[in-house]
């Protein structure tokens, strides 16, 4: 188990996504609910279970198909305030990808091939692919520094980063030395690498203004198992 807490000074983010992320287990998800070691982002206060959020569709690449997901809701006993709890898996407002199809494409981005050659190979439509290509461009720039302090901050032996040729590229590498330093100080993690991400961004890597959490303490607001 994993936890990750909000910088302070971000009040703001409750009210532009009330929303955890968490892992993907389910059942760890509920013990710690149970156990009040999930604290709420606004004011700190215990979170308990408060039902679940709205049934929503999440396509597969090529959208072949699509899965079902209904994220588990928490309350804060404080505040009174509640926050959807996100599998790490998902991205926040996004049905037709998750987050490790977002990543290969990324990746394939990173490598230098265009929105219509990674849209052939993925079976993502070309307009989709676009699109978030675009929107990860927008903020790549605060990706890439944030994913960066990331790294410095939880590396043994942090390692200066490269330039990888495009603003896109920096950001995906430091993505992958965040997630790497993340996966060498706490062995219990097993998601992907962009999975952290998404835990660490609440699933905003594709929203206009990218929200950012770092690891801090012992004051749980994201797990990860």
């Amino acid at each position: 188990m994993i936890l990750w807490q909000s910088f302070p000074g971000r009040a703001a983010w409750c009210l532009e996504a009330p929303l955890l992320t968490v892992g993907n287990n389910a059942a760890v998800v509920e013990e710690l609910l149970g156990n009040g070691l999930l604290l709420c982002p606004c004011c700190g206060g215990r979170l308990g279970g408060w039902g679940c959020s709205s049934r929503r569709p999440v396509f597969t690449a090529g959208r072949s198909f699509s899965v079902h997901v209904t994220p588990r809701r928490s309350r804060c006993a404080s505040c009174g305030r509640t926050h959807v709890l996100l599998p790490c898996w998902l991205l926040a407002r996004r049905c037709d990808d998750g987050v490790m199809v977002l990543g290969d494409m990324l990746a394939r981005a990173a490598r230098g091939q265009g929105f219509r050659s990674i849209a052939a190979e993925t079976g993502v439509p070309a307009w989709t692919v676009r699109d978030r290509l675009r929107r990860f461009r927008s903020s790549a720039g605060r990706v890439r520094e944030l994913f960066t302090r990331l790294a410095f901050a939880l590396a043994v032996d942090p390692v200066p980063l490269e330039p990888a040729g495009s603003g896109l590229a920096d950001a995906v590498v430091a993505v992958a030395a965040a997630a790497g330093a993340a996966r060498g100080r706490w062995t219990a993690v097993t998601v992907s690498g962009w999975e952290v991400a998404s835990a660490v961004t609440a699933g905003s890597l594709l929203s206009p203004s990218v929200l950012f959490a770092g690891s801090r303490g012992d004051s749980p607001v994201f797990a990860l198992a």
